[in-house]
């Protein structure tokens, strides 16, 4: 409550507190900015505050408290007041003095239930902007459900992320997932490839350079870290860093600035990074090739993306987006269930990124309405993996029982060679037998 006339403020607090408000008062505009640091629900606002404009007020509360439902009352009553009140953001108004004291109850009531519905609404619509996000990562396996869940509840806080990941797996489409669904998605995503970065401009492209810092410095240069300021920086392959660079980095993450080549002063930056690797940090650490504390500083969330050998169920999606996407007009508008065979039973040594290059080869090359065994290309040896019985169930998983059975009896039920035949580990397979009622 915001009034320069103590007893209405006493009398006001007579009323409300009974009805379940709790209250703060405010006699002057320094107070009013104190108190909003609270986030009130509602304020109830005289129009008429010493000198102060009233509608200055109100756009102050709206700057400070943007969540806040404002209330104006006023003496001094008239049309256009409450109207300019309403355009400066108010949500209604009260003239004194209050003949009818449930109104000013009521009133406050209505204020509190849209707020209520104002925010529950923009909660549901970061919902949809997050779910949005996440549809460009194509999946239907159980273990990649897991893993988005995981991205989804990151877009609650800002730690550092560090993806591990075989090459190909799309570990950049998981970071701009991240960056998407964060409280930074409207600020800039950089990508950066570590492994790409030579050693001699490394550190200048990554922390920026002054004008005549080094020979060829003929103007200055903001670097990575500056371009990613307000948003998500992405560190790919981490592990290709030097020692030296690895160093600087600890410090531009735990000082929260960084200083460029050249520079007198260290400047400030405001960057989430999101890293990722395919090689195995920790060995690399207890080799002394990786520092301790960067590593932990980087992994405060750990995510692991599967291989795509471990994910067969995710093949025929990802097949039929890929063809989508290359398939020009009249050329294929499918996959023989055959070819889907071969393509769920290869081993993708090079992960999602092999499979979009055989699907995007095989539909510029494919002269039928369906992608066949011949045309991905996989070679003789796929084509003998085909073996289904006439009338099989055309279900995803009864392609991997298929799958399983065939190379178990090519394999002589030696489980270790099976699990070799079909490009994945034991426990992945013996996973696999249990679920579909197998055995070795």
């Amino acid at each position: 409550m915001v009034d320069d006339e103590a007893p209405l403020l006493r009398t006001l607090r007579r009323l409300l507190e009974p009805e379940g408000f709790h209250v703060h008062e405010a006699a002057d505009a320094a107070s009013v900015s104190h108190e909003l640091a609270s986030e009130p629900d509602v304020v109830l606002l005289d129009l008429r505050l010493g000198d102060v404009s009233g509608m200055e007020l109100i756009r102050e509360i709206r700057e400070q408290s943007p969540d806040s439902e404002i209330v104006v009352m006023t003496g001094y009553a008239s049309i256009d007041t409450a109207v300019e009140s309403m355009r400066a953001g108010a949500f209604d108004y009260l003239e004194k003095p209050f003949h009818d004291r449930r109104r000013v109850v009521q009133t406050l009531g209505r204020a509190l239930e849209w707020r209520s519905l104002r925010v529950r609404n923009r909660e549901l619509e970061g919902e949809l902007e997050r779910r949005a996000a996440l549809d460009g990562v194509i999946f239907q396996s159980a273990v990649m459900r897991r893993l988005m869940r995981k991205v989804a509840d990151l877009s609650r806080n800002e730690s550092t992320v560090l993806i591990e990941a075989e090459s190909g797996t799309g570990k950049e489409l998981i970071a701009r997932a991240i960056h998407r669904t964060s409280p930074r998605r409207d600020g800039a995503f950089v990508p950066v490839d570590c492994g790409a970065l030579p050693e001699g401009i490394a550190e200048g492209e990554l922390f920026g350079y002054e004008r005549g810092a080094f020979t060829g410095a003929v103007r200055a240069s903001e670097g990575l870290f500056r371009s990613a300021q307000g948003g998500t920086l992405f560190l790919d392959e981490i592990g290709e860093l030097s020692p030296r660079l690895q160093s600087k980095l600890l410090r531009a993450i735990q000082e929260r600035e960084i200083r460029p080549l050249g520079a007198t002063a260290a400047q400030h930056i405001d960057v989430r990074i999101v890293a990722a690797t395919n090689r195995d940090l920790q060995a690399e650490v207890r080799a002394g090739a990786f520092r301790a504390d960067l590593f932990y500083r980087l992994r405060v969330v750990s995510l692991a993306l599967p291989p795509l050998r471990d994910r067969p169920e995710d093949i025929p999606v990802l097949a039929a987006s890929f063809l989508a996407r290359y398939a020009e007009e009249g050329g294929p508008a499918g996959l023989e269930p055959e070819a889907l065979e071969v393509l769920i039973g290869h081993p993708w040594e090079g992960n999602v990124r092999e499979l979009e290059n055989c699907i995007e080869a095989a539909a510029a090359l494919a002269h039928g309405p369906r992608l066949t065994v011949a045309d991905l290309g996989l070679g003789p040896a796929a084509a003998r993996r085909v073996n289904r019985p006439a009338g099989i169930d055309l279900s995803l998983g009864a392609y991997e029982r298929a799958c399983l059975e065939d190379a178990l009896e090519q394999a002589g039920s030696d489980v270790r060679r099976a699990a070799r035949l079909l490009g994945i580990g034991r426990s992945t397979l013996y996973r696999k037998l249990r679920a579909h009622g197998l055995r070795p």
